[in-house]
């Protein structure tokens, strides 16, 4: 693996895998609080109790920090689970009211803290296109 490649897993990894341990036993309001502002980028999980999203959100987050850590996951795989995950940040914080402004893409003050979860999808983008060279690839020279 590529010194660039493990930093790009490395970094978000560590960070993904602490909020997840972090949010294990939340409690119901801050559990409800956080799914309310998830279901608007990812409808579905509106329909979750807040205990069992609290338990998704840190499997889930546990998970993906995991396998960006985990050098025998696949650099394609570990790209894949962070894009799924920041896609649904990215899409919350573009669907939620009062994040952006008026143009729906610059955030507000309020925005600007999940406004930042672009930048995860960026890497998870670049790992993914990392992960493309298989064995039999040929590079350019």
């Amino acid at each position: 693996m590529a010194l660039s490649t493990a930093i790009l897993r490395a970094v978000p990894g560590a960070f993904i895998l602490n909020s997840g341990i972090s949010k294990l036993g939340m409690d119901a309001g801050t559990a409800e609080a956080l799914r309310g502002m998830a279901a608007q980028g990812v409808p579905v999980l509106g329909k979750l109790t807040p205990e069992q999203f609290a338990k998704f959100l840190s499997y889930g987050e546990i998970a993906v920090g995991a396998s960006l850590l985990l050098p025998f996951v696949p650099t394609r795989i570990a790209g894949l689970a962070l894009g799924t995950f920041s896609g649904s940040l990215v899409s919350m914080y573009l669907r939620t009211p009062g994040m952006t402004q008026a143009d729906g893409v610059r955030p507000t003050q309020e925005g600007t803290a999940i406004a930042k979860d672009t930048w995860l999808l960026a890497i998870a983008a670049a790992l993914v296109l990392a992960g493309g060279k298989g064995k039999g690839a040929k590079t350019a020279e």
